[in-house]
């Protein structure tokens, strides 16, 4: 029987001896017919329980509703100091995003590469204990302020660089996930002139279709710090593709969701309508789902994007949020287009 998934930080926690963790919120995204209360009966976990060994037992049962396609379910930590339980459901006739079959070759990267990158994450895990876990995504590819992940970070800017397209191989066509999540980090840290580039981002653009949840993890990652970068500097005339994105908004699994909001978070400051639009068309509801998570961190970017749909600039959106009134927001970005409040009416929200 498979353990759940768990969190790095959740991962310190029982570390340090906590052998009982117990769910404080549970969130159910993805429900617009199934009935909640069978999901929950389903779930078979209530708030404040303990947490089960296995998500699989849950999933199953789950999977078992009427009208229930997929299910997915994802513990996180923490909210004053208990789990967060994201229970994600894909209706039949609902948005759907469809993976690439896992390739199958046996192409591989470098050692030096791979040593490398399991030596970040260590050094992560204990900067992330010494909470000096931040990062500056100014160069276009993450540089954390722990000076031995970032040491670490700094030598693929060289071994990228030579092995550039041996990464992009890999991540198109390694039957390994560790091989294709790793190439999906390392990506970021290759060259910027014109050509490199478009190998970087293309690919990177193919890993957010993976069957590996960390593949699309690390690409998303790696696809926001070049974002980032590029914005900083427009010589580099590098262009993201935010379809993908958008359609991970509707993912039944919750790391897709988290990911894919903070990058259009980055990605929609400049507030391009056709891409306002496109996310109002294709994943309104799920980011109206997120904006009313309970756990704010979380809930956060799904709220200001939210606001830039509804047409709010950032101070009336950071008004908003601060007044602790999410819903009149979000009442706001639900109304039809046509009849949607302007600018000027929305900034009573504001007040």
């Amino acid at each position: 029987m498979r353990l759940w998934f768990i969190s790095l930080a959740f991962a310190l926690l029982l570390s340090a001896g906590d052998i009982s963790p117990r769910v404080g919120i549970i969130e159910i995204y993805g429900a617009h017919k199934v009935s909640v209360k069978k999901i929950k009966d389903a779930l078979g976990v209530s708030e404040g329980d303990v947490l089960p060994s296995s998500r699989e037992d849950a999933e199953a049962r789950i999977a078992k509703i009427p009208g229930v396609v997929a299910s997915r379910i994802e513990a996180v930590c923490c909210n004053e100091g208990k789990m967060i339980l994201y229970v994600g459901i894909e209706e039949k006739n609902s948005p759907h995003f469809d993976f690439r079959p896992s390739p199958t070759g046996d192409v591989a990267l470098p050692q030096e590469i791979v040593e490398n990158y399991r030596a970040l994450m260590d050094a992560v895990a204990q900067s992330i204990r010494g909470r000096n876990a931040d990062e500056d995504l100014t160069n276009g590819y993450s540089l954390m302020a722990d000076p031995q992940c970032r040491e670490l970070q700094q030598n693929f800017v060289q071994m990228v660089a030579r092995d550039l397209a041996l990464g992009d191989q890999v991540l198109r066509q390694s039957g390994s996930a560790d091989q294709r999540t790793i190439a999906a980090y390392v990506l970021q840290y290759g060259p910027r002139d014109s050509r490199s580039s478009k190998t970087i981002i293309d690919g990177l653009q193919y890993a957010l279709q993976d069957q590996e949840d960390t593949v699309r993890e690390n690409a998303m990652r790696s696809l926001k710090a070049i974002a980032v970068g590029a914005k900083l500097h427009p010589e580099q005339q590098i262009r993201i593709e935010l379809t993908w994105f958008i359609e991970l908004m509707n993912s039944v699994v919750w790391s897709d969701r988290r990911d894919a909001s903070l990058a259009l978070v980055n990605l929609t400051e400049q507030r391009d309508p056709e891409t306002l639009e496109l996310l109002r068309q294709r994943a309104l509801a799920s980011v109206v789902e997120m904006a009313r998570w309970r756990d704010l961190q979380h809930a956060l970017p799904g709220f200001i994007l939210a606001g830039r749909i509804a047409g709010l600039d950032e101070k009336q959106i950071q008004a908003a949020w601060l007044s602790g009134d999410r819903e009149e927001l979000i009442q706001a970005t639900l109304k039809p287009r046509r009849k949607r409040a302007t600018a000027s009416a929305v900034s009573q929200l504001a007040k």
